[in-house]
């Protein structure tokens, strides 16, 4: 789930609708509407709890996002407080701040901002969330399309270094996906749905099938995820084709609301 401020979207959906030349494949927005009209699809399609999720891409930007999520938050019902961060001076001081707010989550994306987790600059930043146990959503897979630090290397020394780390692998690791299931040796390790086994990815990163055991076999681990407004199909694809892995309705339940609800202190 992704809110931003309004020129940081928009730029956001002028990437997608480059999509063919990034990605080579079009990625229409399915819900490219204002910030109001978005929620009240979220409503409508019973969406109650739902953090923002912001994320810079570039050095400078994440304290503001910040203050704009936590702005967003306060005015938005349903929206849970989220936070980022970005490998810079002051990371730590921000990050740190953004938890005396009550932050309740944070998003980072290796492959957009382009830099190495393993940072210096963010090893206390790591340290913080362990410690105060805050999730943490990593886009660290190479999916759509690999980075300089992307795939499970950098994020599995990051773990190494911070075990006891409360990280949301996003997109189920895509395209990495065993080796990024593996990563759940660590206690806190999640990982998240999002467009993960859906005709649109599976066209793409295929998710394989000998791994659906796993996805059972790590029922608390498992949370639904979902990209919204920024994918190119109906918010209830993503809930048929975890549906169509026919693994029960106590997977689903936990999935598709337990395990989030217990991430977010709901």
């Amino acid at each position: 789930m992704h809110f931003l401020p309004d020129r940081v979207m928009n730029a956001v959906w002028a990437y997608f609708d480059q999509a063919s030349e990034h990605y080579g494949t079009e990625w229409p927005i399915a819900y490219r509407t204002s910030v109001e009209e978005r929620l009240k699809t979220l409503d409508s399609l019973g969406v109650r709890a739902f953090p923002a999720l912001v994320y810079p891409h570039k050095p400078g930007m994440a304290a503001s996002l910040n203050a704009w999520a936590r702005d967003f938050a306060a005015v938005t019902p349903g929206c849970v407080s989220s936070g980022t961060f970005f490998p810079e001076p002051g990371a730590a001081s921000y990050v740190r701040e953004a938890l005396e707010w009550g932050t309740r989550i944070f998003k980072v994306h290796v492959q957009v901002g382009d830099y190495d987790p393993r940072s210096g600059e963010l090893d206390d930043v790591w340290g913080q969330l362990a410690e105060a146990g805050v999730p943490v959503v990593v886009h660290c897979g190479s999916g759509p399309i690999p980075g300089r630090h992307t795939g499970p290397g950098p994020m599995g020394e990051v773990l190494r270094r911070h075990p006891q780390l409360t990280a949301v692998i996003a997109h189920l690791g895509m395209p990495e996906y065993a080796e990024h299931l593996a990563l759940t040796s660590y206690p806190n390790v999640h990982l998240d749905t999002t467009m993960a086994l859906t005709p649109f990815t599976e066209s793409l990163m295929p998710f394989p099938r000998d791994l659906v055991p796993r996805l059972a076999d790590l029922q608390d681990r498992i949370v639904l995820g979902s990209d919204f407004p920024n994918i190119p199909y109906e918010y209830a694809v993503q809930l048929t084709s975890l549906e169509s892995l026919e693994l029960g309705d106590d997977w689903l339940r936990a999935v598709c609301h337990e395990n989030g609800a217990r991430l977010l202190g709901l």
